[in-house]
């Protein structure tokens, strides 16, 4: 046999690459989260297009009819003199004066918490996260007694105020001043002689535009659907925010309160209501998602 002859081996035969079938959690999951938010929004608005009789005994997820939806539009809007838009207007003064005096007040609070070393921060922080972490039912009885203590019972200060005090706020715009902004280039706008509140209001505050729309948010949001603060502060019904004024409204259907008379009002006129006061909600999310997804991403890397 030659010595020159070469003995080639034989090849490897590659197998084709198996094909992954799809994972069907993420359906799974989106799915669940369909059927358990979307479908009772879509109910809520289908309820508005109906009778009475037709919210009972027709079908869940039917359509009513447009002249049913003018006529619960007609009966909502007479009930107590336009009430309804009294509310949201009283719901929209009280969530948005007190937004400004919360980002007036957390985001610096978070930029000094996180830039500045002084006696009791860590004490101050800790008072910050338990106070967050309280459920907001909790402090009603004493921030019922201070306010009648300064006279504010029965003001529009009695809500804004309280709501202005928003401790997350300022949790998260600690958190986002001390891992998201360079603390040299801080230092550069200090040698060039800015003054600390210059070098906050030039450079930290430009770069915190993301957080600051995610605290704007979450602070209107949570002002908006506050039940229970203003339910127990303010006495008469003209002061009363939508949420509050929803409860009246549910006072006043027959089907859960039989002793109504004259100011009976029907439960597609109660989801109508509902409506309305989501949709603020619903408008501020749509236009603000771009500045929410920033800020909420905003610290998760350090370069």
């Amino acid at each position: 046999m030659p010595t020159d002859t070469l003995v080639r081996a034989p090849e490897a035969v590659i197998a084709p690459p198996r094909r992954r079938l799809p994972n069907p959690l993420p359906t799974v999951v989106l799915g669940f989260f369909l059927l358990f938010f979307a479908l009772p929004v879509l109910w809520l608005a289908l309820a508005a297009t109906k009778t009475d009789d037709q919210l009972v005994h027709g079908h869940p997820l039917s359509f009513g009819s447009w002249q049913a939806l003018r006529a619960n539009w007609e009966a909502l809007t007479a009930f107590q003199s336009d009430a309804i838009f009294l509310w949201l207007g009283n719901s929209a003064l009280y969530s948005f004066v007190a937004l400004i005096i919360t980002l007036c007040v957390a985001i610096p609070a978070g930029y000094a918490l996180a830039m500045t070393e002084f006696r009791g921060r860590h004490t101050l922080l800790v008072v910050t996260l338990v106070v967050m972490l309280m459920p907001n039912a909790t402090l009603v009885v004493p921030l019922f007694l201070e306010l009648n203590a300064l006279g504010l019972i029965g003001s529009m200060w009695s809500v804004i105020l309280p709501y202005s005090f928003y401790p997350f706020g300022v949790y998260l715009a600690y958190i986002f001043f001390s891992t998201a902004v360079p603390r040299e280039l801080l230092d550069a706008a200090r040698l060039d002689g800015c003054s600390e509140f210059g070098v906050f209001r030039r450079v930290a505050l430009p770069l915190a535009a993301p957080v600051v729309a995610l605290v704007g948010f979450f602070s209107f949001v949570t002002n908006w659907t506050n039940y229970f603060l203003p339910y127990v502060l303010l006495p008469t019904s003209d002061q009363f925010p939508v949420q509050v004024g929803l409860g009246e409204l549910l006072n006043n259907v027959p089907q859960f309160n039989p002793t109504v008379g004259e100011l009976a009002v029907q439960r597609p006129q109660l989801a109508l209501a509902t409506l309305l006061a989501i949709t603020p909600v619903l408008v501020v999310f749509l236009f603000s998602q771009r500045f929410l997804v920033a800020g909420m991403l905003a610290g998760a890397t350090k370069e």
